[in-house]
């Protein structure tokens, strides 16, 4: 996963209403009940079916430390997935979505002025036109390159030439360098 997957997913989860299952058991059982059987659970975690029934059953109280972050991330990807369409389908439609970052953006600017990159600390509102772009292209695989240039595009568009009211020679702006990138929808 790249930086903006990441900040995709901690965004799905602050929308969560009720906690993920806590326990090892409840969290095997509801692993069960997603995917359907002990041997489908075993292939997502790396480990074998009978493993998976002795967490289940409580046999097996601590797997190691990389199995249970593989059984906390397949349990937060899965669930509550009514609310996180819910929450993404408002913010493609009219919410849009705020990107909080400190990266080094560059551009390419007109004769004259100066288009050396730096770090800027920026929280910029994309409009719901950039959400749904981000959203689909997240949805269709797309790389985590292909996911900065349609934020890039947003800041050029909302910050750096404000909607059309300035800085019109700027053109291909590139985000590089991300110290941290934070979405909100």
């Amino acid at each position: 996963m790249g930086q903006i997957d990441d900040a995709i997913e901690r965004a799905d989860r602050e929308a969560f209403t009720r906690e993920p299952p806590k326990t090892l058991p409840t969290r095997i059982n509801y692993l069960l009940k997603q995917l359907g059987s002990a041997k489908a659970v075993a292939a997502e975690l790396g480990v074998t079916a009978d493993s998976v029934n002795r967490y289940r059953r409580g046999a097996r109280k601590n797997p190691p430390k990389d199995i249970t972050a593989k059984i906390d991330a397949a349990v937060r990807s899965r669930w509550q997935p009514l609310v996180r369409k819910r929450r993404r389908k408002q913010a493609a439609a009219t919410g849009g979505i705020t990107v909080e970052t400190r990266a080094r953006f560059g551009y390419t600017a007109p004769i004259g002025t100066t288009d050396d990159g730096r770090f800027r600390r920026l929280t910029v509102h994309l409009p719901a036109t950039y959400a749904q772009r981000l959203f689909d292209a997240r949805d269709a695989g797309a790389d985590d390159q292909e996911m900065r240039r349609i934020i890039a595009e947003g800041f050029k568009d909302i910050y750096f030439q404000d909607g059309g009211s300035r800085a019109m020679g700027i053109s291909d702006v590139a985000i590089n360098d991300i110290d941290y990138l934070d979405l909100d929808f």
